[in-house]
């Protein structure tokens, strides 16, 4: 069997960098909050090329927290792509605000700039670009409609660590940016863990009271704030994994360039190739009308594989009041998508089975 994804062998590697790091915390005595913390921070900080970079419990609340931050009026807007994962959404409604559902790209999947202007309102504060799938959104028009109505620009790269928009990284695209260390993603901890990061200083300070229960100092608390704060042992697991990231980042390039390269199945919709180079690769998503059989077919011929997503956030039972849009673009991907098995552990010979398998298939 070919899994979609072994977390055991994608850390393998760095097995022995682990538990040197663990071993360290423990030692230390010091577990929330000290020098690991401090150090990943630093690190995420210039690895991103932002001044600041705040961890906190995981990447839903980092995305939240920065809303938060912004102090928006409540029920004020932000415009979300209608395919994200749910956690986009969840953290606009945590903040008690509204989301705005917009179609995305329906070729790369990602937010297509002109559908952005068309829906917003006197209510509108912010935009959630989210970096789908490892491929950074098309930013500079977004960020220019920004400064153009006044409004703040959040970007989701909770899938996009190490992934490139025009000589920049995510996470120092917008005015904040949210990045989740799920231990699926490309730089993944050993449980939840996430980080924000962002160049205003002011925003910065807010969001390490925030998340410290609205304390920087013991027992003063000058915010309403939360308990999320990215702890010493997954900090120094991400300071062990973080070196290895870019070298990782161009394995997964260079499978994505076979799977382009390979794949030639007429019924199979590829992602465009124009992002091999720039793009991540978190997820290597293709596109089949029958796509419940087609993944039949190769998990009967022992290839894993997964949907990201089956059921957009707006059919969810959670947001049931939003289940009457009209989102075609979005409802025809929810129903196609296919992520093959894209990770460091994959080996040359088993992604030529998968080639081989799927120009094989027939309906």
């Amino acid at each position: 069997m070919i899994p979609f994804l072994d977390l055991g062998a994608v850390n393998s590697p760095h097995a022995e960098r682990i538990a040197q790091a663990v071993q360290r915390v423990i030692q230390s005595g010091w577990y929330i909050l000290g020098n690991e913390v401090t150090g990943f921070e630093a690190a995420f900080a210039r690895y991103c090329g932002t001044r600041h970079c705040i961890g906190v419990a995981n990447g839903l609340d980092a995305l939240t927290l920065v809303l938060k931050a912004w102090d928006f009026p409540p029920a004020s807007e932000v415009i979300v792509p209608a395919n994200t994962y749910i956690a986009s959404v969840l953290a606009v409604t945590h903040a008690g605000l509204s989301p705005v559902f917009v179609e995305p790209d329906p070729t790369t999947y990602v937010f297509d700039p002109k559908t952005i202007e068309a829906v917003l309102t006197a209510r509108t504060r912010a935009i959630l670009p989210v970096h789908l799938y490892g491929r950074c959104c098309d930013m500079e028009p977004i960020t220019a409609m920004a400064r153009r109505y006044g409004l703040k620009v959040l970007e989701d790269a909770a899938q996009a660590q190490g992934a490139v928009y025009r000589t920049q990284k995510a996470g120092n695209l917008g005015d904040a940016a949210g990045f989740s260390f799920y231990p699926s993603k490309n730089l993944g901890a050993m449980g939840d863990a996430g980080a924000i990061t962002t160049n205003d200083d002011t925003l910065a300070e807010r969001l390490r009271y925030l998340r410290n229960y609205g304390s920087g100092q013991k027992y003063r608390n000058a915010y309403v704030g939360f308990n999320s704060r990215l702890d010493e042992v997954q900090a120094a697991i991400l300071s062990a994994k973080l070196p290895y990231l870019d070298a990782e980042n161009a394995r997964r390039r260079q499978l994505a360039g076979r799977y382009l390269a390979g794949i030639t199945h007429p019924d199979v919709l590829l992602p465009p190739a124009d992002g091999v180079i720039d793009d991540v690769w978190h997820l290597f998503v293709i596109r089949h009308p029958q796509r419940d059989a087609f993944r039949n077919y190769l998990h009967e011929r022992s290839i894993g594989t997964d949907t990201h997503y089956p059921v957009a956030p707006y059919k969810q039972p959670a947001y049931a009041a939003y289940a009457h849009l009209s989102l075609p673009i979005s409802d025809q991907l929810h129903r196609e998508v296919v992520s093959l098995p894209l990770n460091t552990a994959l080996t040359d010979t088993q992604v030529q089975y998968i080639i081989d398998t799927i120009n094989g298939y027939a309906a």
